[in-house]
C-alpha cells in the first residue's frame, strides 16, 4: 500500500491534484475562520452555513450558463445557489457601499436645500440585486418620504425575488424591482407623469424617449454598487446613465478596480490620483482571481465613466481582506456639461484673476486691452479640456468654487510629503485687525497657513479673500474649516477645532461635509482625518504637532504636567508668574534644551517650520547686538554661536508673554502649545459663538478663493492694481539674500496692488534685508511694531518686527520713465 501511494505521488498529474486539494481545503478553512463570529450565538451555525454556500457557489459549483451566451443565464448560474445568503456574505467583501450611499445622500440633500431639485427625486439603482443598498440608504435618508420612486434594475431573477420579498416585508411601496437588462431600461416606461409632461413641453411632437431630454424628467440619482465590473457590455450601460440623469442629478459608483498610473497620469479630470496606482502584482493577481467569477477589473470601465461624466468626488481605497489589500473605488459624478457654460467659466475665472469679466456683479469697471490675456491656470485647463471633448477638472463641478484647480502631480506640491506643517496659525489676529482695519471693499491676498487668519478676515466680510499656499495640505485644512462652518452647528465646530477631537469625524465628513469640499480635500481627510481627530487630536498632528508632543513629553518626564495645568488655569497674572518662575521657566530656558533641540536646524524646520534662512537672520541680529564689529557671516555659522542666538531669542519670546498676557483668558496661542487644545475662555476669534453666526451664513465665503501655488504665480495672473492688502506672514524670511526670488515677488506685488495698497509682513529680523528691496521697488516701508527685551510685540511675540509696506509708485511707471530716459540719452549722444 505504501509503495502504491509512493508511485501515485511520483505522477505529476496526481501531484497537481493533491496540491489543488490541499490549497482548496486551506482556502475553505481560512475563509470560514475569517468570518466566524466571535463567541457562540444562536446565529453562528447559520453564518457558517452561509459562507459554506458562498464558497461552493463561487469556487466549486460549475457555471452552467456559459453555453447559451446569455448574460442572464450566466448570472443565474452564479447567483441562484447563493441568492438567499448574498447579503450575509458580502458585508466584508464589498466595502465602500455605505460610504457611497452616505456621500450621494449628502449631495442630494444639499441640492434640495439649494433649490436645484424642486420635486421629490427619482432613484435608479442599476445592478441593485437584493435591494441591500436601498434599505441601507434608510440610514441616511427616509427613503419612503424623500424619494418619489426608487427603481432597482437587475438581470438576475433570483436576486430580484429577494429584493421584492425585502420591500414587501419593509412595506416600502415606492420601491419597484425591475428584472431587465440595464441597457434596455427606460425611465419613461415607468414614470408616466414625466412622460406626459414631456409631451406637453414638446407640444404634440412624437416622444421618442423621455430619457433623451432630461429637462422633462429624469432621475436625480443613479447608482451602481459592485455591478459595473460584472457587466460585459458596459459601454451602452454607462451611456444609458447619461440619458437617465436629470440636469442636476448625481451618479454614484462603488466597485473593485486595478490600474496602472501610466493610464491616468496625464488626466486632470479624475478628481485626484491619491493611492490610485496598483502595483503589478496586485493588478495581475486580482484580475485573474476575479475573472473566475466573471468579474472584470480592466481599467476601461472606470476610465469611460470618468470620460462620460464630470467627477465630483473620487476616492481610492483598499479593503484588507484575507490579509491582502483589495483595491476599490468610490466615484461621485454629474452631467459632463454641468458648469461648462462659457458664462460660468468666465465668472469663476474672473474671481481668481480679479479681471473685469465680473463687472456686472461686483467690479464696476470696464475691460481694458491689458486684461484680455489674463487667464487663471484653472481656466486654461478648462479650455483645453473642452476643446478635446473631455470633462472639466473636478473643481469645476463642485457645489462651491472656493478651491482653484491645481496639478497635484507637480514636484513642488509633493515635497511636503502630503502633510501640513501648521495645524494652527502663529499670527496674532487681533494685531492684524488693529493694523489693517479691513474694509468691505478690500481685496486681500494672504498666506493660508492653518487658515485661522483667513477666517478672521472673513469675519470683516471683505469683497474678496485670496488664500495662497504652495502646500496642498494647508489648503485642505482651510477647506475643512470652511466646510465645517458651512454645514455644522457650533458644537461640532468647537469639537473639531476647539478641542481638536471628534469621535464621529468620519461620519460627519461623509454625511455633512462632503458636499462642501473638493475631491482632493475630501480624499485627504477621509484618509488622514480619523487619525487626527479621533485618535491623536488635530493639534498633535502635522509638523507643529511634533513640537507640542515634545513639550508635553518633556513636562511629563520632568514631573511638571500638574504645574502646566495650573499655569493654564491661573486667573491672575501674579498667580501665573509665580507658577512660571518656580518651575516651568527653568526647563524651557535650559541652555542644554535650546542648544540640542530648539537650536537644531532639522528640528526647527520639521517641527516649527523655521527655515535655515530665517535662523540665519536671528543669528545675525544676535551678533550685531552683542558683538559690535563682528561679522554677521563669519562666526554665525558655528553651531555654538547659533545655539546662543536661538537661546536668547527664545528667552526674549516666552518671558514677556508670561509676564504680560494671561493664558487662561487672552493668550490661546501658548495655551494650545501647553494643553494641546483651546478652552471656552481662551481661543481664536473665529471659534467664538458670535463668529459662528457670521461664518455660517450662506454668503459668508462667497468671496473666498483658495490657490495652491506660489504667491508670485498667483499674482502674476491677476489684473494689475486690484489687490488692496497682502499678508505674507514671515514668508519673506525664507528667501536667501543672494537669490532673485525676493525681488521678483516684490515687483509682482507692486504690479498687483492698487496705489496705497499695503503689504504686511512679520520677520525674525529687526530690520530684514529685503526691506531695502521693497523701498527700491516703489514701497514706503514702515516698522509698525518691534520686539525689545522685556516686552511683547503682540500676544505671540514670536517675531522680532512687524512691517507695513505701502505702494507709493507703480514699478511699471518707473520702468517706462527709465526706458524714456535711456532713449533720450541715446538720442542726445547721437
Amino acid at each position: 500500500m505504501l509503495g502504491l501511494s509512493t508511485a501515485l505521488l511520483r505522477d505529476p498529474f496526481h501531484l497537481v491534484l493533491v496540491a489543488l486539494c490541499v490549497v482548496g481545503i486551506f482556502l475553505a478553512t481560512i475563509f470560514v475562520l475569517a468570518f466566524k463570529p466571535k463567541g457562540k450565538s444562536s446565529g453562528e451555525q447559520n453564518t457558517f452555513q452561509a459562507y459554506l454556500k458562498f464558497f461552493y457557489a463561487c469556487f466549486v459549483k460549475p457555471h452552467t450558463g456559459d453555453g447559451t451566451g446569455n448574460q442572464q443565464d450566466a448570472l443565474e448560474s452564479f447567483y441562484k445557489a447563493q441568492a438567499d445568503v448574498y447579503d450575509a456574505t458580502r458585508k466584508r467583501l464589498l466595502k465602500g457601499r455605505e460610504d457611497m450611499l452616505g456621500v450621494v445622500a449628502a449631495q442630494l440633500k444639499h441640492r434640495a436645500d439649494a433649490g436645484l431639485i424642486s420635486q421629490r427625486p427619482v432613484w435608479v439603482d442599476i445592478g441593485g440585486g437584493t435591494g441591500h443598498s436601498v434599505e441601507q440608504m434608510g440610514e441616511f435618508l427616509p427613503v419612503q418620504d424623500f424619494f418619489r420612486a426608487v427603481y432597482i434594475v437587475d438581470l438576475s431573477p433570483s436576486l430580484c425575488e429577494m429584493a421584492k420579498e425585502r420591500f414587501q416585508r419593509l412595506g416600502w411601496t415606492n420601491v419597484k424591482v425591475i428584472c431587465q437588462d440595464a441597457r434596455a431600461f427606460r425611465l419613461h416606461e415607468h414614470e408616466h407623469e414625466a412622460h406626459e409632461r414631456k409631451e406637453r413641453i414638446l407640444q404634440g411632437q412624437p416622444v421618442r424617449d423621455l430619457d433623451e431630454n432630461a429637462d422633462a424628467g429624469g432621475a436625480e440619482l443613479v447608482t451602481m454598487s459592485y455591478a459595473l465590473s460584472m457587466i460585459p457590455e458596459f459601454y451602452p450601460v454607462i451611456d444609458s446613465i447619461a440619458s437617465l440623469l436629470s440636469p442636476n442629478g448625481v451618479v454614484g459608483v462603488c466597485d473593485f478596480y486595478v490600474q496602472n498610473q501610466v493610464d491616468y497620469q496625464t488626466r486632470n479630470y479624475t478628481g485626484g490620483v491619491i493611492d490610485r496606482h496598483c502595483v503589478w502584482v496586485s493588478r495581475v493577481f486580482w484580475r485573474t482571481w476575479f475573472e473566475i467569477d466573471r468579474v472584470n477589473l480592466e481599467a476601461a470601465r472606470r476610465d469611460y465613466l470618468e470620460y462620460r461624466f464630470g467627477t465630483v468626488l473620487s476616492i481610492n481605497a483598499r479593503n484588507t481582506f484575507f490579509g491582502v489589500k483589495l483595491p476599490y473605488y468610490i466615484w461621485i459624478g454629474c452631467s459632463k456639461d454641468n458648469g461648462a457654460s462659457t458664462a460660468k467659466l468666465a465668472e469663476i475665472d474672473a474671481a481668481a484673476t480679479e479681471s473685469p469679466y465680473l463687472s456686472a456683479l461686483d467690479l464696476q469697471t470696464g475691460p481694458t486691452p491689458a486684461d484680455v490675456e489674463i487667464r487663471s491656470k484653472a481656466y486654461e485647463s478648462a479650455i483645453v479640456n473642452l476643446q478635446s471633448s473631455l470633462p472639466l477638472p473636478a473643481t469645476w463641478y463642485q457645489n462651491h468654487h472656493w478651491r482653484i484647480h491645481y496639478d497635484e502631480t507637480l514636484e513642488k506640491h509633493k515635497r511636503f510629503n502630503n502633510c501640513y506643517i501648521y495645524a494652527f496659525t502663529w499670527e496674532d489676529d487681533r494685531a492684524d485687525a488693529r493694523l489693517l482695519k479691513v474694509q468691505a471693499d478690500d481685496v486681500i491676498l494672504a498666506i493660508t497657513s492653518a487658515g485661522d487668519n483667513i477666517l478672521s478676515f472673513a469675519l470683516d466680510n471683505p469683497r474678496r479673500i485670496h488664500a495662497v499656499d504652495l502646500n496642498p495640505s494647508q489648503n485642505h485644512l482651510l477647506e475643512l474649516k470652511v466646510a465645517a462652518f458651512t454645514a455644522l452647528g457650533y458644537s461640532d465646530v468647537w469639537k473639531l477645532f476647539g478641542e481638536g477631537r471628534h469621535t464621529d469625524f468620519r461620519s460627519i465628513l461623509i454625511n455633512k461635509l462632503s458636499p462642501h469640499m473638493s475631491s482632493l480635500a475630501f480624499q485627504y481627510w477621509l484618509q488622514n482625518g480619523p487619525s487626527a481627530f479621533e485618535k491623536q487630536g488635530l493639534y498633535y498632528s502635522g509638523g507643529s504637532g511634533n513640537a507640542i508632543q515634545l513639550v508635553g513629553w518633556l513636562f511629563c518626564v520632568l514631573g511638571l504636567s500638574k504645574e502646566v495645568k495650573k499655569l493654564c488655569a491661573a486667573q491672575t497674572l501674579a498667580e501665573q508668574r509665580e507658577i512660571w518662575r518656580r518651575s516651568i521657566k527653568n526647563v524651557l530656558h535650559s541652555r542644554i534644551l535650546t542648544w540640542t533641540i530648539i537650536g537644531n536646524e532639522k528640528w526647527l524646520w520639521k517641527a516649527l517650520g523655521v527655515p535655515p534662512a530665517q535662523r540665519n537672520m536671528i543669528e545675525a541680529d544676535y551678533l550685531r547686538n552683542d558683538e559690535p564689529g563682528a561679522s554677521a557671516s563669519g562666526p554665525s555659522s558655528s553651531s555654538s554661536r547659533g545655539g546662543h542666538a536661538v537661546y536668547e531669542y527664545v528667552l526674549n519670546t516666552f518671558e514677556p508673554v508670561v509676564n504680560s498676557t494671561l493664558l487662561s483668558t487672552s493668550n490661546h496661542y501658548y495655551l494650545l502649545t501647553l494643553l494641546g487644545h483651546y478652552t471656552p475662555t481662551s481661543h481664536p476669534t473665529y471659534l467664538s459663538p458670535k463668529s459662528h453666526i457670521k461664518l455660517s451664513k450662506p454668503s459668508a465665503f462667497n468671496g473666498l478663493r483658495i490657490h495652491t501655488d506660489e504667491i508670485s504665480e498667483v499674482i502674476a495672473r491677476m489684473r494689475p492694481g486690484t489687490l488692496t492688502i497682502v499678508v505674507v506672514m514671515d514668508s519673506m524670511d525664507w528667501f536667501p539674500p543672494e537669490g532673485k526670488q525676493a525681488i521678483k515677488q516684490i515687483r509682482a506685488l507692486n504690479r498687483a496692488l492698487k496705489m496705497k495698497g499695503r503689504v504686511m509682513l512679520r520677520s525674525a529680523g529687526l530690520r530684514p534685508w529685503y526691506v531695502e528691496t521693497f523701498e527700491a521697488c516703489g514701497f514706503e516701508a514702515k516698522r509698525v511694531a518691534v520686539r525689545v527685551p522685556g516686552s511683547c510685540i503682540d500676544r505671540v511675540n514670536m517675531y522680532a518686527s512687524t512691517w507695513i509696506c505701502t505702494k507709493e509708485t507703480s514699478i511699471e511707471q518707473e520702468d517706462v520713465k527709465l526706458h524714456f530716459r535711456k532713449s533720450s540719452m541715446v538720442e542726445l549722444k547721437i
